[in-house]
């Protein structure tokens, strides 16, 4: 049985991390939007680090790490639920105390140098798998690692990679047996910044600053690799798989917030005499945002479920991720022309929403990706019409 009814104490978390960014994050915005003019980075690291010591002084640490690693280990529902509160400003922030879902399979030795200095925030991780020949089509990358002795010397170019340029390591996916390709012939590798790959930043339309990464004979020790030799495209679809129902709860959070905007603006915008929340052309466009919000909600809810019951969540998280990412686009498009001429100026945070979540809609798999995922799955009857919570 599916059900998204809240315990009394998961109610509490909720309404804590409602008020702890309603009270510490919200008043940052109009700095976010100041440091975005100036072309700062949205927000100072000082700044970040206080937030998230009050987080963490509040409990909120590692929301989703294992509790024997300091974290809370809520869930992927309650996830889904804190990422929707999240998203419900623009400021660049997350709790902390968290680490890639992959890093987990680091062995001991890795762990005290990777793994459990990421969960402290004492080091910064980055997934390198796109490259300019191979972005939604993963199986074609041609980053190559090649043995030598007891090393591997790595060659290529990753682009769009997340936290590139602050990284310190990155887990990069290179192919060790092109025979192989993607069944059983690439590799991930935990590769420190010292030794040797460098990073050039991307420029974007909103937040979002990617970068370039750049392996030019990069010598890395065997003992670097992580997992097996082979088995990196499986830890690649982990680490893609793991977030994929995040990304439209983070919209969610969004979508509701500028709703509310909308509405509030519509109360008290007067044309022609009357407030413009009278006019029936205003009032279905914040008709259809409410059901567009709401569906993407119990969608991602169900692929959170999925996840946390133990089952195949591929093709639920899909239908999340594309329903989420188009909503997203659908409503900001929306409180933008309720708001006329003042939401498309800088005055305004809907401007930067309208750009920030374009995004969505191409990053961990495109609308076109996620399409042609969910149609494969039903002609090829992995998936069926139907079903409910099967």
């Amino acid at each position: 049985m599916v059900d998204f009814s809240l315990s009394d104490e998961e109610r509490q978390i909720r309404d804590t991390v409602r008020s702890f960014i309603a009270k510490e994050v919200l008043p940052l915005e109009p700095e976010v939007l100041r440091n975005e003019r100036s072309g700062a980075p949205a927000i100072a690291p000082d700044v970040l680090t206080d937030l998230r010591r009050k987080a963490r002084k509040a409990g909120f640490w590692g929301i989703n790490t294992p509790e024997e690693y300091g974290g809370m280990n809520l869930g992927p529902i309650m996830s889904a639920i804190l990422v929707m509160e999240t998203g419900r400003t623009f400021v660049p922030f997350s709790f902390g105390g968290s680490a890639d879902n992959i890093l987990y399979e680091c062995n001991d030795e890795q762990k005290q140098r990777y793994l459990i200095p990421t969960i402290e925030g004492e080091r910064r991780s980055c997934f390198a798998i796109t490259e300019p020949g191979a972005g939604s089509d993963a199986r074609n990358i041609r980053t190559r690692a090649v043995r030598d002795g007891g090393d591997w010397v790595i060659n290529g170019e990753k682009t769009f990679i997340t936290g590139g340029n602050e990284a310190d390591f990155v887990m990069v996916f290179a192919v060790t047996d092109p025979a192989k390709g993607a069944d059983g012939g690439v590799t991930c590798f935990l590769v420190d910044r010292d030794m040797g790959w460098a990073s050039e930043p991307i420029p974007t339309m909103g937040q979002w600053g990617p970068a370039s990464l750049v392996f030019d004979d990069v010598r890395v020790p065997a003992a670097n690799v992580l997992g097996a030799v082979g088995n990196g495209f499986p830890l690649a679809m982990r680490w893609i798989g793991q977030g994929r129902y995040l990304i439209p709860a983070r919209a969610i959070g969004a979508g509701e917030r500028m709703l509310q905007m909308a509405i509030d603006y519509a109360k008290i915008r007067q044309s022609m005499g009357r407030p413009i929340a009278d006019y029936q052309a205003i009032q279905w466009q914040i008709a259809d945002s409410q059901v567009e919000i709401e569906s993407s909600k119990w969608l991602t809810l169900y692929a959170a479920w999925r996840v946390q019951q133990g089952l195949d969540a591929r093709h639920a998280s899909s239908i999340a991720k594309l329903h989420g990412a188009v909503m997203a686009n659908h409503v900001a498009d929306r409180v933008l022309q309720i708001h006329g001429g003042m939401g498309y100026t800088k005055e305004l945070p809907i401007e930067r929403w309208y750009r920030e979540l374009r995004l969505l809609r191409i990053f961990e798999g495109t609308d076109e990706i996620q399409r042609r995922t969910i149609a494969r799955n039903l002609l090829k009857g992995h998936a069926r019409l139907g079903g409910i919570a099967e």
